[in-house]
């Protein structure tokens, strides 16, 4: 498994980081070049129906091996990592046989990745890790599915009895801002169903996410000299406090867990005379989803009463709850959890509290759960990845490439 590591800290070499604000597809130049890269890596693998549009798009084929018709199966990860943290001059190590204890990322700046603030730590004792150097995250998310996909159809290619049908692989830009299944062409993919390698922990299996929408509520105001403000002066800058202040204090990310929704307030922009709120809301129940929407609404308007025509809101939809697209087609999860077995890995099903590129393509017509590449602690310094994991994941790949051949 040597060379999976090589393939993974080959491509941690290369900065791809997202950026929203550029209204681009790929929204950053590094992602068509590590595409560009990946494309060559492929055609010297053998593999067929390659293509790589202008938008980033890279997709190919592994032709089937056998001689009877079995569904085409499709693997997808993504070429960007997380805009949250510095992607460029990564600088990776292995911490071989990880004794339990600190792990020092960064002596000079004290940089500590320990058990005590991350106790998942000590799930992976005695493995080989592959961490920071705490400058920069580490882009486990998503190239180590990339790696373990790449690694999955070279192994099949270098073992022709294991038998399987076609299988269609691809690797997209800008998963981390939302728009990774923009222009995805779901039509040439040609896939009957395929599978997002962007997980966490070993054995996550994944078909339900949140139903997502981001609100930008924007407040006027009105500036007067604050020594003779009185009557005059409105602060747009209180009256967005007073409208924080207003939704529920407990539904936000940092209380709540598994299904539980939430109002996440991720920035503030604003002076008396203009503040805008930015706010993601996130459910994985439709209705209440629904009906988290209508309440910053009605906020809007009991802002409005006490101060005419001050607020307004903007509400777009991002992406919906898988779910109710993979559960006509169960036997999609039934495939990859006997996959996992079949690759000693114990099935973790549970619903992602987020959402990736699977989720919008189950919409486009392609059911696409989510399996684990397994990576921790994503779009910070303190991410890592136990090498087994990645060599797992790679492993449920080969595995149910067999199993649909099998008809199973």
């Amino acid at each position: 498994m040597t060379h999976i590591v090589d393939r993974f800290l080959k491509y941690v070499s290369f900065d791809t980081q997202s950026d929203e604000l550029t209204n681009l597809t790929p929204s950053t130049p590094g992602q068509m070049i590590f595409a560009q890269y990946l494309e060559k890596e492929l055609h010297s693998l053998g593999l067929e129906e390659i293509t790589l549009d202008d938008n980033g798009y890279l997709m190919a084929t592994l032709p089937s091996n056998i001689d009877r018709e079995v569904p085409t199966v499709g693997f997808i990860a993504h070429l960007d990592t997380s805009p949250d943290m510095s992607g460029r001059n990564v600088k990776p190590r292995i911490v071989r046989d990880y004794d339990g204890g600190d792990i020092t990322l960064n002596a000079d700046k004290g940089i500590i990745l320990s058990p005590s603030e991350f106790p998942e730590l000590l799930h992976y004792k005695g493995q080989n890790l592959i961490v920071t150097d705490g400058n920069t995250l580490l882009g486990a998310d998503d190239k180590a599915g990339i790696a373990e996909i790449v690694s999955a159809v070279e192994y099949l290619k270098e073992h022709p009895e294991i038998k399987h049908g076609k299988i269609r692989i691809a690797f997209n830009p800008d998963e981390e801002i939302g728009q990774g299944a923009h222009k995805f062409d779901v039509e040439l993919f040609g896939a009957d169903w395929a599978y997002t390698m962007d997980g966490g922990e070993i054995g996550e299996l994944e078909f339900e996410n949140f139903n997502a929408a981001v609100a930008k509520v924007t407040f006027k105001g009105r500036n007067v000299h604050p020594g003779y403000a009185k009557h005059k002066m409105i602060n747009s800058i209180r009256i967005a406090n007073q409208f924080v202040i207003m939704l529920p204090r407990w539904e936000t990310p940092e209380h709540t867990e598994g299904y539980e929704g939430f109002y996440h307030l991720v920035s503030i922009e604003g002076s008396v005379e203009e503040t805008v709120l930015t706010y993601i809301i996130r459910d994985h129940d439709r209705d209440r989803f629904e009906r988290r929407k209508k309440e910053l609404e009605h906020l809007t308007r009991k802002i409005n009463n006490e101060f005419p025509d001050c607020a307004s809101i903007e509400i777009k939809d991002q992406y919906y709850n898988m779910r109710e697209k993979i559960e006509p087609v169960m036997h999609v999860i039934d495939i990859a959890e006997q996959a996992m077995r079949n690759a000693d890995v114990t099935p973790v099903v549970v619903p992602i509290r987020g959402g990736t590129d699977g989720a919008q393509l189950s919409f486009k017509g392609l059911p696409c759960p989510n399996i684990f590449a397994g990576g921790l602690n994503f779009h910070g310094r303190y991410e890592f990845l136990p090498i087994p994991s990645m060599e797992k994941a790679m492993q449920v790949v080969v595995e149910i490439a067999r199993l649909v051949a099998q008809g199973k």
